[in-house]
This record gives structure tokens, sequence and C-alpha cells, in this order.
């Protein structure tokens, strides 16, 4: 049995009589390539698959964090809307909270959840309404 030390450059490993080339022991680089080069070449290949991997680790978690972005955009128009609301029963218009909403309704994450997406959906038809019933034009 081998016995990893570390890492590092592969040493020969040592054959027993019984295992020859010819039966498909050992490791052997295919013919057709050349063994990787070293230098600056090869630490450039290698940044770019570290980076190819931590772009793919950050797409599979990109489902949540979307959620979350979406979950707080929807909170955040939720409280202006409520904002809006004891200012329309206090008879004194707020334009600033028009404004923060017509802000915040103007670019909605999308949510990986679909329940999530279509109750964030339905919040921002509802500020849509709101800015629509006050002449505030949005751009969705």
């Amino acid at each position: 049995m081998s016995r990893v030390d570390g890492i590092g450059p592969m040493a020969p490993a040592a054959r027993s009589p019984a295992r020859s080339p010819a039966r498909g022991a050992g490791f052997a680089v295919p013919s057709g390539r050349a063994p990787a080069a070293k230098g600056p070449a090869a630490a450039a290949e290698t940044a770019e698959l570290a980076l190819g991997g931590m772009l793919a680790l950050q797409e599979a978690e990109s489902g949540s964090v979307r959620d979350r972005a979406a979950r707080r955009r929807a909170q955040e128009m939720l409280e202006e809307l409520a904002k809006l609301q004891r200012a329309l029963l206090a008879e004194r218009p707020d334009a600033a909270a028009l404004h923060r909403l017509a802000e915040l309704a103007a670019d909605v994450p999308d949510a990986a959840d679909p329940g999530l997406r279509q109750a964030v959906a339905d919040v921002a038809l509802r500020a849509r309404v709101e800015l629509a019933r006050h002449e505030i034009i949005t751009s969705a």
C-alpha cells in the first residue's frame, strides 16, 4: 500500500515483480500529450481552473442569493406601501415614499423559488398600480 506524504511531483512507484507494465499497472502520461509546462503558463492555467470552480460554486449558490434579494426587495416595497397608506389616511401625500416605491418597483430581482417569484411579482404589481394611481411612471 502507498502512503501520501504531501502535495508535489509524483515519484516513480516501486513495482512488484507480479505486476508488469504490460498488465496495466502504474501511471503513464499519454504519448500524444506533453507533460504540463511549469512556470507562468502553468500558474495561469491553474488560476483559470480555480476561477472556473469558484464560478460554478457561486452559480450553484445563486438561487438562494437571488431568493434573499427578491424577498428583501418585496419587503422594502411593502414597507413603502405601508408608509404611503399611512400618509394617505392622514391626508398628506408622501412624495418621498412614492419616489422610493418607484425606484424599488423599477428593478425587481427574479427569485429562483417559483412561489416566492409569484409573491414578489404580486407585490411589484401592487406597487405599480399604486404608482399609476398617483401618476408616477415606472420603466417596468
